[in-house]
């Protein structure tokens, strides 16, 4: 791992640095078969202007290039670059550098032979990172209208490494990665037919006061988006629902569970 946060586990291989530093870069790997490609500056760092087009443009584009091309001189050949749904707001700060670094990944496909996953997650900034979501409770209100936890974009992760591992791609693969639904396409498509409420009703009767407690509106509709592609090439079952949200704020409380050990 290269980080310029020590990680709070001691697994694996740990180097201090930043994918700026281009001598770091490339003595992180030293060794490495394949890579994961995360560093980025987030939407949210846009929306509450912690950071400027400059910092967007350093971290997410040039850092992306920078990856790229230490992979392609160090002779890797398989790369997961992790993007985003915020493509489609390619030109707000964030979403343009998305756009701009899956270029990069197509362009070293193409020119370096590169094996390349990119995927395209929903935000999945985690409920204990307390410098954006104060609390569970707070991070649940994000997750509510349809988001992807961040052990269902790890699955993902771990995926398309295997897949990597065990065949040759013809040219990059594209894939969204969304959460799960209890719901049925039948019933998103008929929500609340019955009247404000009743579809979250049907699948989650005992939860109706619980949800209110915390804000979540009953009658809020979550989009849901088409993952069949990441579902057929990676097997990707996600796995966190609303089931499992109302659950640990059912079990913890508003400050949720506790936070895991990396």
């Amino acid at each position: 791992r290269l980080d310029i946060r020590p990680p709070g586990d001691r697994l694996g291989v740990y180097h201090q640095g930043s994918i700026l530093d281009r001598a770091a870069l490339a003595d992180s790997l030293l060794g490495v078969e394949q890579v994961v490609h995360i560093a980025a500056w987030h939407g949210i760092h846009e929306v509450t202007g912690q950071k400027n087009v400059y910092d967007f443009w350093d971290l997410n584009v040039t850092g992306t290039f920078y990856v790229f091309e230490a992979a392609a001189q160090a002779g890797l050949k398989q790369i997961v670059y992790i993007s985003s749904t915020s493509i489609e707001e390619r030109f707000g700060l964030y979403g343009h550098t998305k756009v701009l670094g899956e270029e990069i990944a197509q362009t070293y496909a193409v020119r370096h032979g590169l094996q390349v996953i990119i995927l395209r997650p929903r935000a999945f900034i985690p409920y204990w990172n307390r410098a954006v979501y104060d609390s569970f409770a707070a991070w649940a209100k994000w997750f509510w209208p349809g988001a992807v936890h961040i052990d269902d974009v790890g699955q993902a992760v771990i995926k398309s490494l295997d897949l990597l591992a065990g065949r040759r791609l013809e040219q990059p693969l594209t894939l969204t990665v969304d959460g799960a639904y209890d719901y049925s396409d039948e019933d998103l498509a008929n929500w609340d037919s019955a009247g404000p409420g009743t579809t979250f009703k049907k699948y989650y009767p005992n939860e109706v006061a619980l949800a209110r407690r915390y804000g979540l509106e009953p009658a809020q509709q979550p989009i849901k988006l088409d993952i069949s592609a990441t579902k057929q090439w990676l097997g990707y079952n996600p796995t966190y629902s609303h089931k499992n949200l109302l659950r640990d704020l059912d079990r913890y409380g508003a400050a949720g569970p506790p936070v895991p050990i990396f």
